[in-house]
């Protein structure tokens, strides 16, 4: 019997955003169950890979494949990628006027479950309410902000947790997390990581990127991976992100001028 494909295959993936190649070559294979961190410098291509593997327009894959759950990714759209489990926490989540928080939710949580169970019967919203409120306080949200428009007045704290909020609810197969713990204290990033620790089992994964080793002092990650200028130049357990964390990406070519140049690019 063949062995079965890895949840996500990256081979050779090349990655352009406008005519700027920014993805030089990246080789992942991230298993069921299994939690990858991606560290790097400010433009080392990270949130490029992310948002390319959520279907963005903007970036254009020009060599290479990726696969996810043994099917073509590239020749899905995001509505289709998101229908098969993938999820994006977005490094700046988006305000929307005029949409409340739980009709978002409402709509999003009975468009994914018709797509897992087409015979399954939707959620009732009385059933739903209580389902997020429940969810909400257990990422310590003021239910009231279920009522106001997505993400509007929001601190960048409370956008952060609306979005871990959306991944305990939809439950996808393998979340793309891109910096969740910027922008937040140390209370809120306590929070947020006990709720992606939640979500951890045998049927969820996810891809971690960040530039700093604190989340992943509360997400214990399997895997860590350094990119830098657009690949992938070193790969180890958890460890590596304690020694990124303490020695820097120096050793790696990249100096501190460096660093302020490719972040202000």
């Amino acid at each position: 019997m063949a062995p079965a494909s890895p949840l996500l295959r990256l081979s050779n993936l090349h990655i352009s955003v406008d005519g700027k190649e920014v993805v030089r070559g990246i080789d992942l294979k991230i298993e069921e169950g299994e939690i990858h961190a991606i560290m790097g410098p400010n433009g080392s291509g990270k949130s490029s890979l992310v948002s390319t593997l959520m279907g963005h327009p903007r970036y254009q894959v020009t060599e290479g494949s990726v696969s996810f759950h043994g099917k073509d990714l590239l020749k899905a759209d995001p509505s289709e990628r998101a229908a098969a489990g993938l999820f994006l926490a977005f490094q700046y989540p988006k305000e929307i006027a005029g949409v409340t928080l739980r009709h978002f939710l409402f709509a999003a949580y009975n468009a994914q479950m018709e797509v897992r169970d087409p015979d399954a019967k939707r959620i009732s919203p009385i059933k739903f309410k209580k389902f997020l409120e429940d969810a909400m306080a257990q990422l310590h949200m003021d239910p009231t902000f279920a009522e106001r428009s997505l993400n509007q007045g929001f601190s960048g704290g409370e956008k952060k947790k609306v979005e871990v909020l959306q991944m305990s609810l939809l439950r996808p197969r393998l979340a793309l997390l891109d910096e969740t713990d910027s922008g937040l204290d140390i209370d809120a990033l306590k929070v947020v990581a006990d709720g992606i620790n939640r979500m951890r089992s045998p049927a969820f994964s996810a891809l971690v990127v960040t530039h700093y080793a604190r989340l992943l002092d509360y997400v214990t990650p399997h895997f860590v991976h350094v990119m830098v200028n657009g690949k992938i130049v070193e790969s180890g357990g958890p460890e590596l992100a304690q020694q990124l964390e303490k020695d820097g990406y120096a050793r790696f070519g990249v100096r501190e001028e460096e660093k302020l140049r490719i972040a202000l690019d």
